[in-house]
This record gives structure tokens, sequence and C-alpha cells, in this order.
């Protein structure tokens, strides 16, 4: 058995980078920041998100930087190939699957809950 599941809260460090594809499809990649206690106070870790289909366009349409969120997701790893050094590369990303906008109703920003099963 195996698993592999991410939940994060953080804010978002960037507006949306949206891609939109000739079949349809979307996706938005975004940074979060994620505030970290340690015993020499507090650390901001940055994690990469990449959000597909309907909560990619929820994504776009209500994310801001600044943004407080959480996500659920797994971890996932892009994998390239260095142009320069031809050495291979990788990074960490989080592929979420749920999305919710946090913040108080006061500050303009309601809690929603925005995963592909509630649309």
């Amino acid at each position: 058995m195996s698993i592999n599941v991410v939940t994060l809260i953080g804010r978002v460090g960037g507006d949306p980078e949206m891609k939109y594809f000739e079949s349809g499809s979307v996706k938005c990649r975004l940074t979060l920041a994620v505030n970290r206690r340690t015993k020499e106070g507090e650390h901001t870790d940055w994690f990469n998100l990449e959000l597909w289909g309907k909560t990619a366009e929820v994504a776009g349409n209500y994310v801001r930087k600044g943004r407080q969120i959480a996500v659920k997701g797994s971890l996932k790893f892009d994998t390239w190939s260095d142009r320069q050094t031809g050495a291979n590369r990788s990074s960490p990303v989080i592929q979420v699957d749920q999305l919710d906008l946090l913040g108080s109703k006061r500050d303009g920003e309601g809690g929603t809950d925005f995963s592909p099963d509630n649309f």
C-alpha cells in the first residue's frame, strides 16, 4: 500500500499563470507560501502548484496574489533535461485535486470549496 496526499494552507505568491490547450483543457500554475515555525523563528516554504480543468478555471477567476487558500492533492516531480549542461533536472509540484478559498467575509474572501466533484 502507498499513500501520496499533500494538504497545505498558505498565501498565493503571485497571480495564476493560465495555459489553454487546443483540446479544451486548461492548466493553472501557482506558487504557495506556507509559514513554518523553527527554533530560529518563522520560515516560509514555497510550493509550486498545478491545477487542471474546472479547478484551474476557478483559480484563474478567483485567486490572486496574497489570497489565502487551502489545497489538497498529490506530490509529483516535473523532470527535464537542462539545455546548457544536458543534466537531468527535477522539481517537486503539488498536483491539486481540491481548492478551498479561505478568509473572512469581512476581508472580501469567502471560504468556498472548489473540487471537481462539486461541479
